[in-house]
């Protein structure tokens, strides 16, 4: 039987293995932070502000993504503790690690006096371009992806040979999923990067949440392992659509309550007042 193309364990040092699964996700959030970085900087905050808020956030997002994705997995877990752990398995879940940074990050401003608004509309399109690189971790260790295929389908794609390869598991070619995820996030990027200077506080946070659920709410819908509330109704397609409506509530509420300054003429904000306009 033909196996997949690529080995999961990028080094072995006796006993200690090295996955790429995690050498990708972390040249995510390091690449992310710099990337932050240089938007914070443009702002007018100090160079040190993000360094807890990132590290943090990352340091809770794993936990409650790990948490999150063991939760919706509870009978298999029960009977198998001692996996709980594991996370170089494979298992953890992007929303929960989402909500698990977003309340950390929101902490950490409020401790700070740091306005999460804008924080979060800096760090955003860093969140969602680690988002797209962090797929390829799911394709080195070849989960997330769709139903099976046949060998020209993929080729009729006209994507790189050697994700053709890696696409073929225990004999069977599959849909690359986690590369529409991939690109649809790394366009997000882009897009978010491009418009954030138009966008008054807020709303470039806004819009990654809408681009981003949009994308992986069809992409979730070929999956062959998502996380399933019921029989028919998967976690993650129903988190998308609940975050979609609250980036254009969102959005549509501070306009009118708040009508906030745009981005590129705001320096540096406080933990925002209660006070309306």
């Amino acid at each position: 039987m033909m196996l997949s193309y690529i080995d999961p364990v990028a080094i072995e040092l006796g006993p200690l293995s090295i996955r790429w699964y995690g050498i990708i996700i972390a040249a995510g959030i390091l690449l992310g932070y710099f990337i932050a970085q240089a938007g914070v900087k443009r702002i007018g905050h100090d160079k040190d502000t993000l360094v807890d808020i990132i590290f943090w956030s990352a340091i809770f997002g794993f936990i409650v993504a790990r948490i999150y994705f063991v939760i919706f997995q509870l009978p298999y877990y029960l009977q198998n503790p001692i996996e709980i752990p594991m996370i170089w398995h494979g298992g953890i879940a992007i929303h929960g690690g989402l909500i698990g940074g977003f309340a950390t990050g929101v902490i950490l401003c409020k401790m700070k006096n740091y306005n999460p608004f804008q924080m979060g509309d800096v760090i955003a399109p860093s969140i969602i371009l680690g988002q797209g690189i962090g797929r390829w971790g799911n394709f080195m260790n070849h989960e997330a992806h769709g139903g099976p295929v046949s060998r020209t389908a993929l080729e009729h794609l006209h994507i790189p040979e050697f994700i053709i390869k890696n696409m073929y598991i225990d004999g069977q070619y599959y849909q690359p999923t986690f590369l529409y995820e991939s690109v649809w996030d790394i366009l997000g990027f882009i897009i978010l990067i491009t418009l954030r200077k138009h966008l008054k506080i807020g709303e470039t946070f806004c819009l990654y949440l809408i681009w981003y659920s949009i994308g992986r709410f069809f992409v979730e819908g070929m999956r062959t392992d998502s996380l399933m509330l019921t029989e028919h109704i998967r976690v993650a397609q129903l988190m998308s659509v609940i975050l979609v409506i609250i980036g254009i509530a969102i959005i549509i509420f501070r306009r009118v309550k708040y009508n906030p300054m745009q981005y590129k003429d705001a320096g540096p904000l406080s933990w925002p007042k209660t006070k309306a306009k």
